[in-house]
């Protein structure tokens, strides 16, 4: 409790005090210049990967949705800033020389940034090698707030991007935010990687989405049918990485990764979620598996722009039928942690308890009678069907097809299609889904709940779309007025009360939080400690190593 007490008032106080500060002097989280790592020659060893999808969805890092797009962008791109390799909880330079400061003038925010010297991008079909400068970072970030060019522009409205010099860049903000909201802006996660300018001039858009130009430690080579191959970057800044490269094994069926693991064809693997299974590969001879964080929090999200979801004793119906405790029972006990709010007790002040939404009467325990009588209220004593198109990955299929079977029982028919991962984001998108399932982790309160029910984050026709899926409209002034406010108590009063009102307005059915899982040989060395990482996957850097 002490602890959960000091990193609330430490996180606030941070908030208060950045917001109210006319010059900002603030280094979040400084870091220490980056450490050249040993000379070893390129093709000391080469890291195979086995992931849980069919396909990359997208070489475009604006465009990155599951962990599997994330994973080949956190490695072939920078950032202004990044999470430190392994502990998401913190944040470093990356491009930057320093964590970049701001001052007030005219009422606006200007934030300026130094970049660091010396660092190049990959060679590519239309490209050489060179030096990144501000045009390149002016350009990454003028894309990725643009509406045409990358589907996180909402994220950058009312900002302005000014190269200063070559080494030099500002970002103007019409309405000054606090550090805590804008360096997430310019991480490793949303649109803030850094792409070849000359790249996508040369050669075009398209060829850049084929073959993807970053500075990252990991250059892209090629990718075929069956994986994808990424070759060491010699000249990478902080240091030849110690792998000569990675190659990233498509293997969506679970049977056959762990099969190809035990084969010895790849070193390592995404792990599965059933009861039992992380037990039974610990038992495996020279075999380490890391459970980590932060916790994905999963939702089902009620899309009332489509009938009957628009009714809200449909919705409150559906919640009512479903028992949390076979969701739960579906996935191993070492990765999953119940939950009763939209947002999970992981993320930063302004979570709600399970216990004080209990007391609140909010948590809908199963009542398949109290369901059914809603249903014919409704003018659906018969129930109706749906068509849900569910993801390839164990946990989204699992969960849909325990949806499917529990609803059976009040009526309502589902008839799944099963798509590769990208596609069931590119059609969740497309508001074609009565009933989405979605994990994620987010920076901030603001950031999750805006993403997911300001009326400016509808998908598809939102002013910001993201992915407002419910198509919720009834919190917006509840969620601006905690981003206005300087006062922490009162910004976390206002974030408790808009999750109450969704609760209320039967919007989601919280499931679980699902921490994440992968399996490795004892001689892959990492490079940094796993507690944490917002890219989905353990982070391969230029520390990561095989050992003899």
């Amino acid at each position: 409790m002490k602890s959960y007490l000091f990193r609330v008032f430490f996180i606030l106080g941070l908030v208060l005090l950045c917001m109210v500060t006319p010059a900002s002097t603030l280094d979040f989280f400084p870091a220490e210049s980056p450490t050249k790592t040993s000379d070893n020659p390129l093709g000391k060893g080469v890291l195979r990967f086995g992931i849980h999808t069919s396909k990359i969805g997208n070489f475009d890092p604006d465009f990155a949705k599951g962990s599997e797009d994330y994973t080949v962008a956190d490695m072939v791109f920078n950032s202004l800033v990044r999470y430190v390799p392994g502990d998401s909880s913190r944040v470093e330079p990356d491009i930057a020389a320093k964590m970049p400061e701001f001052e007030i003038q005219n009422g606006k925010q200007i934030w300026t940034i130094h970049l660091r010297r010396g660092i190049f991008f990959h060679g590519g079909p239309h490209t050489s090698p060179y030096e990144l400068t501000a045009k390149d970072v002016v350009y990454s970030l003028e894309k990725a707030a643009d509406p045409l060019r990358s589907p996180k522009f909402g994220e950058y409205a009312g900002m302005k991007f000014k190269r200063v010099d070559a080494h030099t860049v500002e970002i103007i903000v019409e309405k000054p935010m606090s550090p805590l909201f804008f360096f997430p802006l310019l991480a490793n996660r949303e649109g803030g990687f850094i792409v070849s300018k000359q790249a996508i001039e040369k050669g075009g858009y398209d060829n850049f989405k084929q073959h993807p130009v970053g500075t990252g430690p990991f250059m892209f080579s090629y990718a075929a049918t069956d994986k994808l191959v990424l070759t060491a970057h010699e000249d990478y800044f902080r240091g030849t990485p110690l792998l000569g490269g990675v190659e990233i094994h498509f293997i969506p069926d679970n049977k056959r990764r762990e099969a190809a693991y035990k084969q010895g064809l790849v070193d390592v693997i995404y792990g599965v979620g059933d009861p039992g299974w992380i037990e039974k590969m610990e038992t495996w001879p020279g075999t380490i598996v890391d459970v980590f964080g932060p916790g994905f929090t999963g939702l089902f999200h009620f899309n009332t722009s489509i009938k009957p979801m628009e009714d809200i004793r449909v919705r409150q119906a559906i919640c009512l039928a479903l028992d949390r405790k076979l969701f739960l029972a579906a996935s191993s006990k070492q990765l999953v942690k119940q939950v009763y709010a939209p947002m999970s007790s992981e993320f930063l002040p302004g979570d709600l308890t399970n216990e004080k939404i209990v007391r609140l009467g909010l948590h809908r325990d199963k009542d398949l009678e109290k369901a059914r009588e809603l249903l014919a209220q409704a003018g659906y004593g018969k129930g109706f069907s749906m068509d849900l198109v569910t993801s390839e990955k164990r946990i989204y299929r699992k969960i849909y097809e325990i949806l499917q079977r529990q609803l059976k029982k009040i009526g309502i028919q589902v008839n799944l299609q099963v798509v590769a991962h990208s596609k069931m984001h590119q059609q969740i998108r497309k508001n074609l889904n009565s009933i989405v399932l979605y994990f994620t982790f987010r920076p901030n309160a603001d950031s999750y709940l805006r993403g997911f029910f300001h009326s400016d984050s509808i998908v598809d026709t939102g002013i910001k779309p993201h992915t407002n899926f419910s198509h919720y409209t009834k919190i917006d002034k509840l969620l601006d007025d905690a981003l206005k406010t300087i006062h922490p108590k009162k910004q976390i009063n206002l974030w408790e009360q808009a999750q109450i009102r969704i609760l209320h307005d039967a919007m989601v059915y919280p499931l679980f939080n699902v921490n994440q899982c992968t399996v490795r040989r004892d001689t892959v060395d990492y490079g940094h400690l796993l507690i944490s990482t917002l890219a989905g996957y353990p982070l391969f850097s230029e520390k990561t190593r095989i050992k003899e």
